[in-house]
Parts: structure tokens; C-alpha cells; sequence
């Protein structure tokens, strides 16, 4: 049985520390965060949309040396954030409604966007779009196939949903967006399926 999208706030709030302790910090993401900033260079702004602890995303982009803001709805996890690096930028918004005043050079949401419903989906990469510079990346983890499936936070189990292949194509294309690498059930990445696009 599938989960609840409506849950996945609480248990974000109610499983941030163990989700925290449990999450592999190996950075098994490395080589996809090395193609995603290919073209960028370091100074350049990264929004880590769902940046969750910050650990090890965001932390690997400001070792980097990338200016990095975070946004997450957690503000249990946003807690833990803010204590590993109190001169940081964590914000408290959803990604499915946030509105930065500003453009970046590049946004990732690995982990996070897949917890929206497709229709949420959509509507977050049009407002990912917006906040994308002329040349920017994107960066997501989605699902391998249209479908709605769960995943587990810590000890609780939460909501997960894709488009297909073709329709994620689509909603960038309209969105100003070419679709430069996609990758489903990576084997060298804990078989998380990979997308990446490019502002035009």
C-alpha cells in the first residue's frame, strides 16, 4: 500500500535525526555532482532544494567552493543544518511553493523531489525553471517509470511518485529546459535514478 503525500512533512520532522544518522555520507553521488558542475565554476550559486541535514549534498558543493542556499520544510532537519554550519543560508520553505528572490546557477534536488505527486512535480520544475539563470543545471532523483511507489524515513514509510522518462522530456521542454542525462536505477549510486537538464 502506498503512503500518504500529506504524511511526508511529520515524518520528515518526526525521523530527522535518525534519517541523519543512517544516511551514507560515503558520497556515492560524487560522480553525478562532478558532471552536474561541469559547467560551473566554483563561486557560482547552488540552491540544494530538500537540502534536509545538509549532509553530504550540501556540504560537497561548499568543500567545492560553490555558494550554496538550502531550502527544506523541515525544520527539524533544518535544526541539524544550522548546528554543523551556523554561518550557512538555510531556509525553511516548500519546494512546492517557495519563491526566492533570486536566480541560480544551478539547483539539485536529490532525494526530495520524489516525494511529490506528479502533478506537484510538474508544477516544481516550472518554478525550478524560474529560478534558473540563462546556462543553468538541474539536477534530480526521480523514479524509473510513471507510478507512485514508498520509500522509507527512517523507521516510517513515505510517499514516492514519477513521471516516465518522456513525460519528464516534456514538462522541461515547455519549462525552457533540455533534458542532458538521464539514468534509471544507477547501480553506482544505490540505484537512484538520475535526471539532468539544462536552462536554455
Amino acid at each position: 500500500m502506498n503512503a500518504n503525500p500529506d504524511d511526508t512533512h511529520a515524518v520528515y520532522e518526526r525521523q530527522a535525526t535518525e534519517y541523519d544518522k543512517r544516511r551514507s555520507k560515503a558520497l556515492f553521488e560524487a560522480r553525478w555532482l562532478a558532471r552536474f558542475t561541469a559547467s560551473l565554476k566554483p563561486g557560482d550559486h547552488v540552491l540544494d532544494l530538500g537540502c534536509g541535514a545538509g549532509d553530504p549534498i550540501a556540504r560537497w558543493f561548499m568543500a567545492e567552493g560553490f555558494d550554496v542556499t538550502g531550502v527544506d520544510f523541515s525544520e527539524a532537519m533544518l535544526t541539524i543544518a544550522r548546528e554543523r554550519w551556523p554561518e550557512g543560508d538555510w531556509r525553511y520553505a516548500d519546494m512546492r511553493e517557495f519563491e526566492l528572490d533570486q536566480k541560480f546557477d544551478g539547483i539539485i534536488a536529490w532525494n526530495s523531489f520524489f516525494h511529490l505527486t506528479a502533478d506537484e512535480q510538474k508544477a516544481c520544475i516550472a518554478r525550478m525553471s524560474h529560478h534558473l539563470r540563462p546556462g543553468g543545471m538541474l539536477m534530480l532523483t526521480v523514479g524509473p517509470s510513471e507510478g507512485e511507489a514508498s520509500g522509507t524515513v527512517g523507521a516510517e514509510i513515505v510517499y514516492h511518485a514519477s513521471l516516465s522518462p518522456a513525460g519528464y522530456a516534456s514538462c522541461l521542454e515547455e519549462n525552457g529546459l533540455l533534458l542532458t542525462g538521464f539514468l534509471a536505477e544507477d547501480p553506482e549510486t544505490q540505484s537512484h535514478t538520475i535526471l539532468m537538464a539544462r536552462k536554455i
